[in-house]
């Protein structure tokens, strides 16, 4: 996957997005928080997304690494800015 800047966009519905900035509407991730989740995470839906999202990439990497796939065919967090 070439690398890019990556952004964190809540939607009108609810629904947070991963996207590619330079790239449309077209979501690499969706998260859809329950009503009973957004009460008790009140405020930090963005941020609860952000842990959610990073600990995905993180894993990706790891999976990568086991699979000897090239870094560069992944989301890494350390060539990318998530917003």
């Amino acid at each position: 996957m070439p690398s890019s800047v990556l952004e964190i966009i809540e939607l009108a519905n609810g629904d947070i997005v991963l996207k590619r900035a330079e790239h449309g509407d077209d979501a690499l991730v969706t998260i859809r928080f329950s009503d009973e989740a957004k009460a008790f995470i009140d405020d930090g839906t963005i941020d609860v997304a952000k842990a959610m999202i990073q600990a995905g990439i993180e894993a990706a990497s790891a999976i990568a690494d086991e699979r000897g796939v090239a870094k560069a065919e992944i989301i890494d967090s350390a060539e990318h800015t998530l917003h």
